[in-house]
């Protein structure tokens, strides 16, 4: 008896095949959803924990509250100047502090005009190496800014393509920005983000000369002392800081934060997106679940003189329950693993394709086998759910009333 519990239950569902896979849709679409949702999800996170991971435990960020820019952006923005710099390259347990300013400017290339993210940094070794290492910036072509290059510009990957000016830029070529004439001397590496592939980093005493912001600047960067507690620094750093901008306690106007702050901060963006969207995926189930049960109905009709003969024959009511129940947690299951198949091909389709044309940096796709084996556990659970009032239904008829249903 116990191998009819799923015999006759699959010989019914590929009897009427059409039925079944229209009964299915439901929850195949629901649990792609789902299942695709939080394997992308959760490769982003893993690939944004990976790119803060990288920076190390080692390095600070201060930044204007609510500005991330250099003032140009934004009306009565609050700026971090030199002034502050010099304060946190005083503040105990830092070993060493620079920054950069940040904005859009005019580019022109080939009688074209566009705009793009223009970088001012300074040209000593030892900050460059450090903003290098904060932005994962590297050289592709060519080099980087050296003292003296005040008139030299150094470009995004992008911009030795033939996609924003119609024709490729190359070292030795002359571009305007902001009016003024640059020769490019280097290319970046090609990093995925379109801003950082068209930006143009220029050094910081022509940044200022072209876009009047002496001393202003849009983020610092403060590597620690080998050794020192990052988070007991950052403390430092934001009491100096609020001391020497005449600040009260929590009144503060920049932020100072450390990559694990950083990135718990994009986390939990993803984690607040990713409870919307399965939101709106769980509503596909709920209709796949409804569908499960219409069929259920119907197939209990029409089986009315099946069930009777089976309790003429002994069945009790609860293996008729169990039968119709079984039934529907099938097609619950059977759409889970096929929904779960597609959900992983889509992720795993999304991921080639950001690899392909962005950049492997921006989504490390893992496959979670207890996911896996979550949603199908859910997948037969929802069948099943959605059969109880059909198999009840059908559990409580009179063999005799059964038996002569037309």
């Amino acid at each position: 008896m116990k191998k009819d519990y799923i015999t006759i239950p699959l010989k019914e569902i590929r009897r009427r095949k059409l039925r079944s896979w229209l009964t299915l849709i439901g929850i195949i679409i629901g649990i792609a959803a789902v299942v695709s949702l939080i394997t992308l999800g959760s490769g982003l996170k893993n690939a944004i924990e990976g790119q803060f991971a990288a920076l190390g435990n080692d390095k600070l960020f201060v930044s204007p509250k609510g500005n991330t820019f250099s003032p140009g952006l934004s009306i009565d923005a609050v700026s971090i100047n030199d002034d502050d710099l010099k304060v946190v390259e005083r503040v105990q347990g830092v070993r060493r502090a620079t920054g950069f300013a940040t904005t859009t400017g005019e580019v022109e290339f080939n009688d074209i005009s566009r705009y793009f993210f223009v970088w001012g940094q300074s040209t000593d070794p030892e900050d460059r190496e450090l903003i290098g290492e904060s932005q994962n910036y590297k050289i592709g072509v060519g080099r980087v800014m050296e003292k003296g290059d005040e008139n030299k510009v150094v470009l995004g990957w992008e911009h030795s393509q033939d996609t924003l000016f119609e024709k490729a830029v190359e070292l030795g070529d002359n571009i305007v920005v902001q009016g003024k004439k640059l020769t490019v001397i280097g290319f970046l590496e090609k990093i995925g983000s379109p801003p950082d592939d068209r930006s143009v980093s220029i050094a910081i005493d022509t940044y200022e000369d072209l876009f009047e912001t002496k001393g202003e600047l849009g983020l610092l960067i403060v590597q620690t002392e080998p050794g020192e507690d990052i988070d007991v620094v950052a403390d430092r750093v934001q009491k100096d800081l609020r001391k020497a901008r005449g600040l009260a306690e929590g009144k503060e106007d920049f932020n100072v934060e450390t990559p694990r702050q950083l990135g718990a901060a994009f986390t939990t963006i993803l984690d607040i997106l990713q409870v919307v969207l399965l939101g709106i995926a769980g509503i596909s189930l709920l209709v796949g679940g409804i569908n499960v049960m219409n069929t259920m109905y119907t197939s209990v009709l029409e089986r009315t003189k099946q069930i009777g003969v089976m309790k003429a024959l002994g069945a009790r009511n609860r293996h008729i329950l169990t039968l119709f129940v079984v039934e529907s947690g099938l097609y619950g299951l059977g759409g889970g693993i096929i929904g779960a198949i597609i959900g992983i091909g889509f992720a795993k389709t999304v991921e080639l394709l950001m690899q392909t044309f962005v950049g492997p940096a921006f989504l490390s796709i893992s496959i979670d086998t207890s996911l896996v084996l979550g949603t199908l556990t859910f997948s037969f659970v929802v069948g099943c759910l959605s059969g109880i009032a059909p198999a009840r239904q059908a559990s409580k008829m009179s063999p005799v009333d059964a038996l002569r249903y037309e």
